[in-house]
């Protein structure tokens, strides 16, 4: 079935908000002002939602999207390749801005910054994920669905990624392919996964090198690792500046990855001071352990982020954390503020997710004094924050 509908704000995940005969109709493909054909994708009692398939009145921010893959029915990767990149950051910024206010009672009113490193918004991702279908082609995933769009050729995946050559072979009895590209190192580890794959590039236990924060980093090729060239530099900046670390003082590096955030931090506490970075992934921690070996004020910890593990974690000064999309959650939360840290950095890829922590941290003391927003996943929906949380003091 197909409606006109007038296209309202945006929402939260690459979507805007229509009506219809007194229902919410969640479209992609649209941009605020517009007036498009929509096809209806899903009927629920209370919303529907739909595909622009026709614009029938164009909004001044729509562009031609650069990929012939992304549009209706095509490739669910990229949300916004309609629109210019200026506005793409002023649509993410006004999702940050709805759901702090909507979920933590907060009001932000700033920008969501350009990061160096992705030209046009194109060629960025350094990870890239394929889907493969049963015949071998490889692919991504439509947008709500297991279906596979064939592809042979990603505008978003960085130059060394598409050199893999992934896209122009078949892989048989595969069920995805992984590639990491080290952005500054030059290296690529192609992992390919499912039993019957008899087609195999690279080598499963691989690592790529990656350079940032003036250190050398190891990186399993399954490992996370921020996949813009410029992330990783610019959230260590952004983390290191907001919490001001301080010579001797004791920090936490919660959800620490391969070690980014707890390197920097123990630059700044030196020697007599005491980092602790706790990370549940094994190979995460292999990682991290030798990312870290020259810096005796570091202790590695393989743990899931829990309530009774941050409350064993006690003192702290600092308390970096950087969790998954679905955020920290409330138990967590409430176990951090009770440690009483001076100054919590949290480093979030969901606004939502961030936004619900965040009002909890209030109702444990803790006030929002700044948060910076920056465009690490152009062409996506995805917007990355760090937000500065800072105890509630008698006169606040």
């Amino acid at each position: 079935m197909t409606v006109d509908l007038d296209v309202g704000a945006v929402a939260h995940g690459g979507v805007c908000v229509a009506r219809h005969e007194g229902r919410v109709v969640f479209v992609r493909h649209a941009l605020p002002g517009e007036r498009v054909r929509a096809r209806i994708t899903e009927e629920r009692s209370r919303y529907a939602r739909a595909d622009a398939v026709e614009v029938l009145a164009a909004s001044p921010d729509r562009v031609v999207p650069p990929c012939p893959f992304a549009g209706p029915g095509r490739c669910g990767g990229c949300d916004w390749q309609h629109a210019s990149l200026d506005a793409q950051r002023r649509l993410k910024a006004a999702v940050v801005r709805e759901q702090l206010a909507r979920l933590a009672r907060l009001d932000w009113s700033g920008d969501v910054a350009e990061v160096p490193g992705a030209p046009g918004g194109l060629g960025w991702r350094t990870r890239v994920r394929f889907a493969v279908t049963p015949d071998g082609a490889v692919g991504f995933r439509r947008h709500r669905s297991h279906d596979v769009q064939p592809i042979d050729h990603c505008q978003i995946a960085h130059p060394l990624v598409e050199a893999a050559g992934v896209e122009g072979r078949r892989w048989p009895g595969a069920i995805a392919i992984e590639v990491a590209a080290g952005a500054t190192s030059g290296e690529t580890a192609v992992v390919v996964e499912g039993a019957g794959a008899t087609d195999v590039a690279g080598d499963v236990a691989a690592v790529v090198h990656e350079r940032a924060g003036g250190r050398r980093w190891r990186v399993s090729a399954g490992g996370f690792w921020q996949v813009h060239p410029g992330a990783a530099d610019t959230l260590l900046a952004a983390v290191l500046d907001l919490a001001d670390p301080q010579p001797a003082e004791r920090a936490l590096d919660l959800y620490a990855g391969v070690g980014l955030f707890a390197a920097g931090l123990a630059e700044r506490v030196g020697a007599a001071g005491r980092v602790i970075a706790v990370e549940g992934d094994r190979g995460a921690v292999t990682d991290a352990r030798d990312n870290l070996a020259d810096l005796p004020q570091v202790r590695v910890r393989r743990a899931s982020v829990t309530a009774d593990v941050v409350r064993r974690l006690a003192p702290a000064d600092v308390v970096a954390l950087d969790p998954p999309r679905t955020g920290a959650g409330a138990d967590v939360v409430r176990a951090i503020g009770a440690l009483g840290p001076r100054a919590v950095v949290y480093v979030a890829c969901d606004p939502a997710a961030l936004a619900r922590d965040l009002a909890t941290f209030a109702s444990a003391g803790y006030a929002m004094r700044e948060l910076r927003a920056y465009d690490l996943f152009p062409m996506t929906a995805h917007v990355e924050c760090v937000a500065l949380l800072q105890p509630v003091g008698p006169s606040t």
